[in-house]
């Protein structure tokens, strides 16, 4: 029971991590760039996780899920990075975190048209009110607002097109993995390729100054360790603590994201926009629970999170 509550406790570690990400990286991005912050990021985070979780035998992966796995895991990380790194201000990268966390409800939208997961009509409400949610941050101070919406995406339309094909992405991820990776975890190597990746694009883009200074330096090993000891204890948590907790907990990862980011990138946000960041969460939740009605134990997208 003490091994369990402690995996328990591991697993929500990793959540606050996780809920840290979009500030570190952006805190990142404003001193080595967008494409080259990222690069340091991924590669840092990659040794840590070398240290931590190990290098898997890739032998006894099934060959389907090394191809797509690594195929649409580095295309998130790529579009999760980049559109945080190219937001023009801090509120924007926020704003882009908050678009990338609709993962939650088209993960659980995909299981069900892909994976025939078995759901009530919970879900319907569960995705109108996410979406609602999205649109109540964009319209800034009056909430919904579809002409204030439209300016802002128009401002830089890269970053939440990034943010938003990157959730996509990783409900593809989700849905695919969970029913070719026969339990695998490749964590590892992805994070590796993913900082391949990004050296491959910051040398095709010519490189770039960093401006690298210890204000730089930390936010780097902050922004590594959330990365990779978040896969890391969220994989712990999973198999040894208590799924029902943390798959709950792993749903308000879009507020206590902002909250960090507020705080940690001295972006003031709007009542309006916690509104939005609620109704994201909710309309989560709501998906989740219709899902759970009908299965006793389900894999949320949060759990599929670890099997990277």
């Amino acid at each position: 029971m003490k091994s369990k509550k402690q995996a328990t406790l591991i697993g929500l570690i990793a959540v606050l991590l996780w809920a840290s990400i979009v500030a570190l990286i952006r805190g990142v991005s404003e001193s080595l760039g967008a494409t080259g912050g990222a690069a340091m990021i991924y590669s840092v985070a990659s040794v840590f996780l070398f240290f931590a979780v190990g290098f898997p035998r890739l032998r006894e992966f099934p060959r389907s899920y090394l191809l797509w796995g690594s195929l649409l895991f580095v295309a998130y990380e790529l579009c999760l990075s980049l559109s945080i790194g190219y937001a023009n201000t801090g509120r924007q990268a926020i704003e882009v975190g908050m678009v990338n966390y609709l993962w939650p409800t088209f993960t659980l939208v995909s299981a069900i048209l892909f994976n025939k997961q078995r759901a009530n009509l919970l879900v319907v409400p569960g995705f109108l009110l996410s979406m609602l949610g999205i649109c109540w941050v964009l319209g800034g101070e009056k909430g919904l607002d579809l002409p204030g919406m439209l300016a802002n995406i128009k401002d830089n339309p890269l970053s939440y097109g990034l943010a938003f094909f990157g959730a996509l992405i990783w409900a593809a991820y989700c849905t695919v993995t969970a029913r070719i990776a026969r339990g695998k975890n490749g964590v590892t190597l992805f994070f590796m390729l993913v900082s391949v990746v990004l050296w491959g694009k910051y040398l095709v883009d010519g490189g770039g100054a960093m401006a690298f200074s210890l204000h730089a330096l930390i936010y780097l090993v902050l922004a590594a360790s959330a990365m990779g000891f978040g896969y890391a204890a969220w994989n712990v948590g999973i198999l040894h603590g208590n799924v029902t907790v943390l798959a709950g907990a792993s749903y308000f990862i879009p507020v206590l994201s902002a909250a960090f980011a507020a705080a940690l990138l001295h972006a003031p946000l709007s009542v309006q926009f916690w509104q939005g960041a609620l109704m994201v969460c909710g309309g989560s939740i709501l998906c989740w629970l219709a899902t759970r009605n009908r299965q006793a134990r389900m894999a949320s997208p949060a759990q599929t999170k670890e099997s990277a």
